[in-house]
């Protein structure tokens, strides 16, 4: 179908953006333009962000799940796993009612040293040791800034295969899609997130699948000749996919004021429904030094009138006035956060935070609170497939198998008499790899073990022994400065008692040096008051995940002073496995755990700035800080723990029984398929 030229002149502002755009600071302001389609630009952002624009009528859905992650063949977090988990029980639901999700993502090559894929011939070897058998469907010619700033067409190969039920969309580039590190990667980047062998970064990686997947959809509604089907709702998976609704609608307006593309094709892009999937908003895709560069590529020649007309619905935050740059740099997650047909975060609660507090909002909180108040942002918490979180008799023989001759038993909510013997069994294990350091190097030879003792003959009652674990990353947001104080106050307040099993505490994981020293500091503190408890404190750094599977079958406690939590998936977990979340009352462990039933959660909680967000003002009053809270918390749970063992066994068969499964009756999964139908919950 050739492009059809506009009537009207076309506008001089339709060219790339200026190198100094952002570096000298161009106001931008948004005058009466007299060109329709630049007009329809500024418009853009109120109409979404009040929800003025109907939902489309769908008889069946064939939405594309656009994701930088997906747990199958290449994880780094919770994104990783809803993109995999969520097509899946979809079409385990609805396939047999016409309505399908397809999942279409990188096809990463190389090797990180944690994270290796690779294509042979036709089946790609996933970087989570997951294989497909591929079919090539065609080549894009995708224009993107090269290393020289240059709009350059780089070729992108589709394939497609299956998998789990889900058809998956490969898109195939070298350059971008390498995760070779580069020499000067940050060892911290790993994964799809490494400063490649071509020195693309990040945002600039998933600017580009963006821009990708556009063109992909583009060549699929003007219906070339490809297996593939156009899809009729779009949902992008965080901010990796952020620049997605920018690109269907303002691009798109731009293109067909240029004469590139066809008024028929730019109404079909238009009307495409986005779905942004929000995770945790302090991840956005920021990018100053690259801002041009970046906004040339999405845009092309229209860049300039796209961006000096990207204007933001009001609200009372001057850094957000434009939908596509934050404070003159570029972000990726505000494009789709102004310009999304909805927003969804990961809970309800968290919703509640994000569009209440800048310390969640950050930038986008008087926008996201103007989506709420028009309905079009909404809350569902992440579901959990229960069979891959409960205790598994297979996975508990491999777990046998690696910590030979210790020997772990399988247990459900009906036989929690094993998992006493899982703790009875932990205590050997951990003593022995503090006594033995050639076992110790054999099993976890990757885990940093700080003065471990060996406490085999201390305890002398392991039924009355609670054995509270954390097994998190080692960052700020997981509270293990809290925890350390909560264990002080604990150890003030129950060390000098004689008549009880003092907690055995397994406190650490993966990722700052900065924060395990909290870890160690604790542990070197409580020695010198109590070495009677501090010998009962186990902190390490890395993470092995027989060891982790270990630790939360012999726990009683699992501990969450988490910062925030957007929806939170270890407290699932660790419910799963028969350890009571002890959690701070923030984002999705409002949602997912209820106090005193089958969890402990804090009264109140507070922003960093000491407001009050969770809980009466009362308690506010009373407790003042969040480690106060949380403190007091973790002593209430293990004096329940002390003096109603009843209780904590109704509890603990509570949170094993619970559900999240993405499938359960009237399960996110039905939430997400009413707001893809109808536009609303």
């Amino acid at each position: 179908m050739s492009p059809v030229s506009s009537s009207k002149a076309v506008d001089g502002a339709f060219r790339p953006l200026p190198k100094s755009f952002n570096i000298k600071k161009f106001p931008l302001t948004f005058g009466v333009v007299n060109n329709p389609a630049l007009a329809e630009i500024q418009n853009l952002g109120r109409i979404q962000c009040l929800g003025k624009k109907d939902w489309p009528q769908m008889d069946k859905i064939n939405a594309w799940m656009i994701t930088a992650e997906t747990a199958t063949f290449m994880k780094w977090g919770g994104l990783g796993m809803v993109a995999s988990e969520l097509p899946e029980a979809f079409n385990r639901c609805f396939a047999k009612h016409g309505d399908k999700i397809t999942v279409v993502t990188p096809l990463y090559t190389g090797d990180t040293g944690k994270k290796k894929a690779f294509l042979e011939k036709e089946v790609y070897h996933g970087a989570e040791k997951k294989d497909i058998e591929l079919k090539k469907l065609l080549v894009l010619k995708v224009p993107f800034c090269n290393s020289r700033n240059s709009l350059t067409k780089h070729p992108v190969t589709v394939y497609c295969g299956r998998c789990n039920g889900v058809q998956y969309l490969f898109l195939e580039n070298e350059r971008f899609f390498s995760v070779n590190p580069h020499p000067e990667n940050n060892p911290a980047q790993d994964g799809c997130y490494v400063l490649n062998e071509f020195n693309i970064n990040e945002v600039e990686r998933f600017a580009f699948f963006s821009k990708a997947v556009y063109m992909l959809v583009c060549s699929l509604l003007e219906k070339k000749q490809t297996e593939a089907e156009a899809p009729n709702l779009l949902i992008a998976n965080d901010w990796h996919s952020g620049a997605l609704a920018g690109l269907t609608k303002y691009f798109s307006i731009a293109r067909r004021e240029k004469g590139l593309i066809t008024s028929s094709l730019c109404e079909k892009l238009k009307n495409l429904p986005v779905v942004h999937l929000a995770h945790h908003l302090g991840y956005q895709g920021w990018d100053y030094p690259n801002t041009v560069k970046l906004l040339n590529s999405l845009y092309e020649n229209t860049a300039a009138a796209v961006v000096k007309n990207a204007k933001a619905v009001k609200n009372a935050n001057p850094r957000t006035g434009d939908t596509l740059v934050v404070y003159d740099c570029y972000n990726q997650a505000s494009c789709n956060f102004h310009l999304a047909d909805r927003v969804i975060t990961v809970s309800k609660n968290y919703m509640e935070e994000v569009s209440k507090e800048l310390d969640f909002g950050y930038d986008f909180r008087d926008i996201l609170k103007i989506r709420k108040d028009h309905r079009n942002f909404f809350g569902i918490v992440n579901g959990y497939d229960k069979k891959l979180i409960t205790p598994n008799p297979k996975r508990i023989e491999a777990v046998n198998r690696y910590f030979a001759p210790f020997c772990f038993r399988y247990y459900d909510e009906n036989s929690l008499e094993e998992k006493l013997a899982n703790k009875k069994e932990f205590i050997r294990l951990i003593s022995r790899i503090a006594a033995d350091a050639d076992f110790k190097q054999k099993v976890i030879p990757l885990v940093d073990t700080y003065r471990f003792n060996d406490i085999s003959k201390k305890i002398k009652n392991i039924e009355r022994t609670p054995i509270v674990c954390a097994t998190s990353r080692l960052v700020e947001q997981k509270g293990y400065d809290i925890a350390a104080q909560a264990i002080t106050n604990l150890f003030v307040r129950f060390g000098a008692l004689k008549n009880i099993e003092m907690p055995v505490f397994v406190l650490g994981g993966a990722g700052d040096s900065g924060y395990f020293e909290h870890l160690t500091n604790l542990k070197d503190r409580v020695m010198r008051e109590n070495p009677n408890c501090g010998e009962r404190l186990f902190v390490f750094r890395g993470y092995q995940d027989d060891f982790a599977y270990a630790v939360q079958m012999a726990s009683d406690f699992y501990m969450m002073p988490s910062r925030f939590e957007p929806c939170g998936l270890t407290q699932m977990e660790a419910m799963a496995k028969g350890a009571l979340p002890v959690a701070m009352s923030t984002g999705g462990l409002v949602d997912t755990i209820e106090h005193g039933v089958d969890g402990f959660r804090t009264e109140v909680f507070f922003s960093s700035n000491k407001r009050r967000v969770y809980g009466s003002n009362l308690t506010a009053q009373r407790l003042k800080t969040n480690a106060n809270a949380y403190a007091e918390t973790l002593c209430k749970a293990l004096e329940t723990f002390y003096c109603h063992s009843d209780k904590i066994h109704r509890m603990t068969v509570a949170a094993m029984q619970k559900d999240f499964s993405w499938d359960v009756e009237n399960g996110s999964i039905y939430k997400y398929r009413q707001l893809f139908k109808t536009g609303h919950l």
